[in-house]
């Protein structure tokens, strides 16, 4: 069990007499074969979930992280072997790819030849690119023939369709196609308005693609690219009916790609749905990452949790912390105490404007802020280098939440450390 030792603070930001604070892209191939609620957007008030939530056996949450180098994975391509327009060719070696991670050396030329996927990989992987590049090159062959084709690109989070389409926009440079981020919280007018003007890529969270097809703006008709990213999460946010309304509004021929980190029942049922004769992929390297320290912080009571917590916050190599809290108002309260007692703490959940919340995940990623406080809308999806520690404040709802969670650090090879407060 993880055990707290005094050390000299760092320089978080102002310090009181109460407390000293210191302060992004193996496995071969083989084909395979609800929630009937709109949610609202984030963590949500979960008062009654904890009863809906899966009994964990905390020593799940203590694991010593081996910290040994995997054997690098060979790659059978390079991003040069692709057959991509120059032009793509070039925005690759701008963006700095030179081999192929697992997923996208075996995804790309699958999507290439037009044919359904699912796969699977650990968060941080590589899916974004992986999907990008071949329907990028693909809407370019096909422009002339209809410039009306479009892509649609589900994700369930906000910051996850604003995040893929910034690697869109850097990956289609020079190609002349447009994109458009329907997400809820940025206003709904210029979405309304970038659509008629007429785009390639459609990006956005169930919610608002569903209020702008019933509001007859969004047409998918000419939609014969639909992916699914991060599908797991979007049943697990109730957004099942959404996702089935907008796939029936895409063209009845169409490739389909979807890509989750896990492969429930209900998740199967989606594929054997929609998706025709497609390869399964899966580069799912372990439960939890290797080179992750997982223990565990039991507390007996409020004060004592608090107490605990500035001790971890206060540690050498506790440089860049994300806090998990269950309920908005726990993370906003959390956050005021950090605040209070001098660390550079922000704080996100679904009630947030959209701009403050890309703000503050921009100072977190900048380092202008040490501490990021969320619900678990930053559990999947986001990219956010250089993560040294996560703490789970409340124990998750379920294993497969924690290990999203935890999948924030560690990334890249990196030493990374997760700590669950447990009750005594």
């Amino acid at each position: 069990m993880y055990t707290s030792h005094s050390a000299s603070p760092k320089k978080f930001g102002r310090h009181t007499s109460a407390f000293k604070a210191k302060p992004r892209f193996g496995g071969g191939t083989k084909k395979i074969f609800s929630n009937n609620s709109r949610p609202r957007f984030g963590g949500g008030n979960r008062s009654n979930k904890r009863a809906r939530g899966e009994h964990i056996d905390f020593s799940r949450f203590i694991k010593k992280g081996t910290h040994v180098e995997e054997k690098a994975y060979v790659s059978k391509h390079t991003f040069a072997d692709f057959p991509f327009n120059i032009q793509l060719h070039k925005n690759i070696a701008k963006a700095g790819f030179i081999y192929p991670r697992p997923i996208q050396d075996q995804a790309i030329p699958t999507v290439l030849k037009g044919t359904d996927i699912f796969g699977m990989a650990n968060t941080g992987t590589g899916k974004t690119a992986a999907f990008l590049l071949p329907l990028i090159e693909k809407i370019a062959k096909t422009r002339g023939k209809n410039m009306r084709e479009k892509v649609l690109i589900m994700a369930p989070t906000r910051e996850l369709a604003l995040q893929i389409e910034s690697d869109f926009i850097n990956l289609a440079f020079g190609f002349g196609m447009f994109s458009v981020a329907c997400v809820g919280g940025l206003p709904i007018t210029k979405q309304i308005r970038e659509i008629k003007l007429g785009v390639s890529f459609v990006i956005g969270t169930p919610g608002r693609l569903r209020d702008l097809i019933e509001r007859k703006v969004l047409d998918l008709s000419t939609c014969h690219s639909v992916v699914l990213d991060e599908a797991d999460r979007m049943l697990d946010m109730g957004f099942r009916d959404d996702m089935v309304f907008i796939i029936s509004k895409t063209a009845k021929e169409k490739q389909t790609l979807f890509f989750s980190a896990t492969l429930s029942p209900e998740i199967k049922k989606l594929t054997e749905q929609y998706l025709k004769d497609p390869v399964f992929i899966s580069v799912i390297t372990g439960i939890t990452a290797k080179n992750i320290d997982q223990d565990v912080i039991r507390v007996r009571s409020k004060e004592e949790k608090l107490e605990k917590l500035h001790e971890v916050l206060k540690k050498d190599g506790s440089d860049k912390v994300l806090i998990f809290r269950e309920m908005k108002h726990s993370v906003d309260s959390l956050a005021k105490e950090l605040s209070h007692f001098g660390f550079k703490v922000g704080a996100i959940h679904g009630d947030k404007r959209s701009r403050e919340r890309i703000r503050i995940l921009d100072s977190f990623k900048k380092d202008k802020i040490n501490i990021l406080i969320a619900t678990d809308v930053a559990a999947r999806g986001l990219d956010i280098p250089d993560v040294t520690h996560v703490i789970n404040y409340d124990v998750p709802q379920t294993y497969d939440t924690y290990v999203h969670r935890i999948g924030r650090t560690g990334r890249s090879g990196k030493k990374g450390t997760a700590l669950t407060f447990v009750p005594a």
